[in-house]
């Protein structure tokens, strides 16, 4: 899979950018606050139909437009791609695939697999667990159409039955619609629970593996998946809570509420590892993320590298960069001199300045 090329109008600091990348490594490099992320932004849009940050679609849109446009160019197995999304401030979000308008936004998902990488994502393993709730939707959703319609469909139904558990302090009259909110909440959030648990069954062995080689078989990386409920449990266990959920006027079980637990030994490293080991461990999760979808897609996805370099020691930095030789990397960085110094494979260079990109053709 590959980016040929992507196109910007009116996108954050881009008034108009037309970029060609190549199918191997690519870097944009430059000072901070140029909008070299913002190219990674507009690619990552592209396949997900979100930003990376969470921005709303307004917040993309150059200052003082009305609307923004992304072109992006993909190939896949032998098939060409042409992906546009249309933002624009006030309406939702226009999607076409080959000049097809989309009805549904979900459907974008699976076109263009990628796996983005910047220094937040270090953080995984220390932040909270809504971060690593978000690892785990955010791939599933690209691998799985049914998990992203599932997914939807439950926190659709979690912010009904929320609003009912509200109203219900003034309008006890309601009590008996909240059953109808529950058997859908059920429905889905046992689906989603399942998936959960089979996908982090097939990522555990390769965050092991990976691991392993990264700490030269010094330490041992453990990934459990720790639901707020079994699939099994969750009908007895939400009607058991249901007295504390009208109490706090939200619902306290189910998927929205799950965790991964990430272990060395018997040490839990989400609270008491090194920052080497955090650091280590989120690297491997990241590597691992890439592996499976090799498998899943029998492709392998785009790698966006937003300015991590930076943030990793040598040792991890030729480590990740060893592990990417066969996969379509765009990376972002301040300068060019670790990719010198180490020899690594360059293909394409891009100076970016005050939202103008310029090809280099000598380093």
């Amino acid at each position: 899979m590959r980016i040929k090329s992507i196109e910007l109008k009116n996108f954050r600091n881009y008034e108009e950018l037309q970029l060609a990348f190549s199918d191997g490594t690519n870097i944009l490099f430059g000072d901070n606050a140029q909008g070299k992320t913002n190219v990674l932004e507009s690619a990552y849009v592209s396949g997900t139909t979100k930003s990376h940050k969470g921005s709303k679609d307004k917040d993309m849109i150059q200052f003082g437009k009305e609307e923004s446009h992304i072109r992006t160019f993909v190939s896949k197995h032998d098939k060409e791609y042409q992906i546009d999304i249309h933002l624009k401030k006030n309406r939702s979000k226009g999607i076409a695939v080959n000049r097809v308008p989309l009805k549904k936004a979900g459907a974008l998902f699976g076109i263009l697999n990628m796996v983005f990488f910047s220094p937040e994502d270090l953080n995984i393993i220390k932040n909270g667990p809504s971060q690593r709730r978000r690892f785990l939707d955010l791939e599933l959703c690209q691998l799985d159409k049914i998990y992203l319609s599932d997914l939807t469909n439950y926190h659709r139904i979690l912010n009904q039955r929320n609003k009912l558990l509200r109203d219900l302090t003034y309008r006890r009259e309601l009590i008996d619609t909240l059953s109808v909110w529950d058997m859908q909440l059920l429905d889905y959030g046992q689906r989603i629970i399942r998936r959960r648990s089979a996908f982090i069954g097939e990522l555990r062995e390769i965050v092991y593996q990976i691991h392993k080689n990264i700490s030269g078989s010094r330490e041992e990386l453990n990934l459990t998946y720790e639901p707020s409920v079994q699939a099994g449990q969750f009908e007895a266990e939400l009607a058991k809570v249901r007295d504390k959920d009208l109490k706090y006027c939200q619902t306290s079980v189910g998927p929205h509420r799950d965790d991964l637990l990430f272990q060395i030994g018997d040490v839990d490293i989400r609270t008491f590892g090194s920052q080497g080991q955090q650091r280590t461990s989120a690297l491997s999760l990241k590597l691992s993320e890439i592996e499976l979808v090799k498998r899943s897609i029998h492709d392998t996805p785009v790698l966006l590298l937003d300015d991590v370099l930076s943030e990793l020691d040598s040792s991890r930095q030729n480590y990740l960069l060893g592990s990417i030789h066969d996969i379509q990397t765009i990376i972002t960085c301040t300068g060019l001199d670790e990719f010198v110094k180490n020899r690594f494979q360059i293909d394409r260079v891009f100076e970016v300045s005050n939202g103008h990109v310029e090809q280099k053709t000598k380093l």
